[in-house]
């Protein structure tokens, strides 16, 4: 069978091709665009299953994470596949498991980032100068929007105290990464995942992210009923560790807003280990790393 998804390098205009073409292979794979980014690339999410009670999987929130599309998107195909033959994904019997629970899937949360990281001064626009500065010529390793906001510094959870520590770093405006702008939710990537899940039941949520090979379950005192025995669970699956943030990636992500905001288990995943970006080769190796930790996940 000729897969869709493959470890190659995505960009924004590929991408839509893939789920697309996915889309009308599957045609119970429902898409739909819930915003668009800066410079007007759409922000997809796909849903499969029960739309009551879903598990939100949402990646690339960093240009230079945008592996983690390849992965969450190999991890899709599987899934469809499994249905269209009824059969399992690993122990899972995912036509039962979405039956009664449905999954929700943004595969890049930051389409202009992952860009700019993936084809460099070319997805730019007239910023590649500024943006060229910035990374000192390493376009690939560009995590923020195209304004230079780091979107998992601009969720409305810890974001004043965040802010605060990110002005004692030295970091005042606009770059490559750990900037969460000059308030909360003021980029609309960020604003279109916070409507995602405030018009939808979304029970659970993982952001993926890489690297580190940990998981992070919970934000300040917030520890949602669930939350420690799912973390649990996906690290024993996974051999994961438990992690706590700490200093500059502690608040302002989207885990510690959704934790924050609906008391609901949030969690984040930082796939793999190395230096970002992750060698694009290494998808396969990484998505059979997480895929058993993934598809657990549908069922907790």
């Amino acid at each position: 069978m000729t897969r869709i998804f493959l470890p190659i390098n995505l960009e924004q205009i590929a991408l839509k091709e893939k789920i697309n073409l996915l889309c009308k292979k599957y045609t119970f794979l429902k898409k739909k665009s819930i915003g668009k980014s800066v410079l007007g690339k759409d922000i997809f999410a796909l849903h499969l299953g029960n739309p009551r009670g879903c598990s939100l999987y949402a990646a690339a929130f960093h240009g230079s994470e945008h592996i983690t599309t390849n992965i969450i998107m190999m991890w899709l195909e599987d899934i469809c596949i499994a249905l269209s033959q009824n059969s399992s994904v690993g122990k899972i019997d995912i036509a039962r498991a979405l039956f009664s629970k449905g999954i929700v899937i943004v595969p890049r949360v930051n389409p202009d980032g992952s860009d700019i990281s993936i084809k460099g001064a070319a997805a730019c626009d007239k910023k590649a100068r500024d943006i060229a500065r910035m990374t000192n010529g390493h376009f690939e390793t560009y995590n923020a929007n195209f304004r230079g906001v780091d979107i998992n510094h601009n969720f409305d959870a810890g974001w004043k105290e965040l802010h605060n520590k990110e002005k004692k770093a030295g970091i005042l405006g606009p770059a490559p990464g750990r900037f969460g702008g000059y308030s909360p939710e003021s980029e609309p990537e960020t604003k279109a995942i916070c409507d995602l899940c405030r018009s939808n039941d979304i029970r659970q949520a993982f952001a993926l992210h890489s690297q580190g090979r940990v998981i992070y379950w919970s934000f300040g005192k917030h520890l949602p009923e669930r939350s420690r025995k799912i973390a649990e669970l996906l690290s024993s699956e996974s051999g994961y560790a438990l992690d706590y943030p700490i200093s500059l990636a502690d608040g302002g992500g989207f885990k510690d807003w959704f934790i924050e905001k609906f008391d609901r288990p949030g969690f984040t995943i930082e796939i793999g280990k190395g230096k970002n970006p992750l060698p694009i080769e290494t998808a396969q190796e990484l998505y059979n790393e997480v895929k058993s930790m993934l598809t657990l996940s549908v069922i907790l």
